[in-house]
């Protein structure tokens, strides 16, 4: 008698079933866990790193990866606040400002890395030094401080209830998740990251598509940047530190290989979710600081290890 086959656990189902396993620990052993105004904050808490996430998806989907996360985050940060005084101009134009300065960093990669063809992680690595120097230039190595109340409006202030990082956030993902399932481009990405040679003979325009995803995370950069200037009041130029780890580790979580074309905006917001409640219980479990970064360290090797078996 032929034995009943076991059907395999949908692979798509780890990551929200992971994610509620942990919340349903969570809430166990700290009560106050799923109260409203905690998870309040622990969205706005991830939303920064899900606005990076979001964008560095555009990146890892061509088969490329982008260092220079939290040193675009903190240039665009000061070059805001820079334009952002009382009385100096409407909020509008430090916003636009910070992302394209984010932008600007971006092209730069992208151009490096299509035209020069040389390996993302030098580009990258380099605009990382780069942009924090010129962070540090910018703001004479000191906190841009004297906002004005309509720029700190968009990091502190509410809509219908909703903090303005959360709607951000949000809007960010739906238009992202819009572009690469819905329009031409993302297909020419998923081309790209799958096979670029084969793209290449197919005519998609392999250098423009890898140019364009550098821009879009660098101006997505550019916009965390002008978030959390706007959250915590002032330019900082050491803001931003370690910001590409968490980026990239929410993306890789999310189920988006490292060797491109795989993945999706869909997984990367679970996997900054679940970056999101893992640092959100540990503070709620007084876990130490340093406790918590041999624990994110951890995720990142672990999630990388997953995604280099799933290729095998």
């Amino acid at each position: 008698m032929e034995k009943p086959k076991i059907k395999s656990w949908p692979a798509s189902l780890g990551l929200p079933v992971a994610l509620a396993v942990l919340v349903a620990a969570l809430s166990l052993a700290r009560p106050n866990f799923l109260n409203l105004a905690n998870l309040v904050n622990l969205v706005r808490q991830i939303s920064i790193n899900g606005i990076l996430a979001v964008g560095v998806t555009y990146v890892l989907l061509t088969g490329g990866v982008d260092l220079s996360l939290g040193s675009v985050v903190a240039l665009s940060g000061v070059a805001a606040a820079c334009f952002a005084h009382p009385g100096q101009y409407p909020a509008i134009v430090p916003v636009a400002i910070g992302i394209l300065a984010g932008a600007a960093c971006g092209a730069a990669n992208g151009l490096v890395v299509a035209r020069g063809k040389v390996a993302p992680f030098i580009v990258t690595l380099g605009m990382m030094t780069a942009a924090r120097g010129l962070a540090l230039l910018v703001s004479g190595g000191r906190p841009v401080s004297n906002l004005a109340p309509g720029f700190t409006h968009i990091g502190s202030g509410n809509i219908a209830g909703v903090p303005e990082p959360i709607l951000i956030f949000f809007f960010v993902a739906l238009l992202s998740r819009v572009l690469l399932t819905n329009m031409r481009f993302g297909r020419y990405v998923y081309a790209v990251g799958g096979n670029e040679n084969a793209a290449l003979a197919s005519g998609v325009p392999v250098r423009s598509v890898k140019m364009a995803a550098y821009t879009l995370c660098g101006a997505l950069a550019g916009l965390a940047g002008v978030v959390l200037a706007s959250r915590i009041t002032t330019g900082q130029p050491n803001a931003g530190i370690g910001y590409e780890l968490d980026a990239i580790a929410a993306v890789v979580i999310g189920g988006t290989s490292l060797n491109g074309g795989v993945g999706g905006v869909d997984g990367t917001i679970l996997g900054a979710l679940l970056m999101g409640v893992i640092n959100n219980g540990l503070d709620l479990l007084n876990v130490s600081s340093y406790y918590q970064q041999v624990v994110k360290g951890l995720i990142i090797v672990g999630a990388v290890w997953l995604d280099r078996s799933k290729d095998r």
